[in-house]
């Protein structure tokens, strides 16, 4: 799997979360299932950061892949408000499929992020796509 992290603003930057190291944290987490349409990052320009070019069909069809190739058995990682910190492609396929609720694990409080006031491009990845800033 390519590297990945959740980026959220904060500060000058962003604040970075290595989503390896969500997993492992979310690992005891219970999970609970939840309404696929309560998730607000679905009407978000999610898979861009501000200042990006227009996503390409490339662009559309790589994500289009990623969505036809999750696991679905792996359940979403939530922070604290709810916000996604893991998951979107699996959001996207559960509601390509119609399915009314997804499995998740909710963080009753944040962890730190791995990196503060950071650059998406700055961000240390195995195996970046062509466009800086996209994980």
């Amino acid at each position: 799997m390519r590297k990945q992290y959740h980026l959220s603003p904060g500060g000058r930057a962003f604040d970075a979360w290595d989503v390896d190291r969500l997993i492992r944290l979310s690992a005891d987490l219970p999970v609970v299932e939840v309404p696929v349409s309560s998730f607000r990052e679905l009407d978000t320009p999610h898979w861009w950061m501000p200042g990006d070019a227009p996503l390409t069909v490339n662009d559309v069809i790589t994500h289009m892949r990623l969505v036809r190739d999750v696991d679905p058995a792996y359940p979403v990682i939530l922070g604290s408000d709810g916000r996604v910190m893991d998951g979107m492609h699996r959001i996207a396929r559960a509601v390509l499929e119609e399915r009314e609720t997804i499995r998740a694990v909710r963080f009753p409080v944040d962890p730190e992020p791995d990196v503060r006031n950071c650059r998406p491009e700055d961000l240390p990845y195995d195996d970046r796509p062509d466009r800086p800033g996209h994980p």
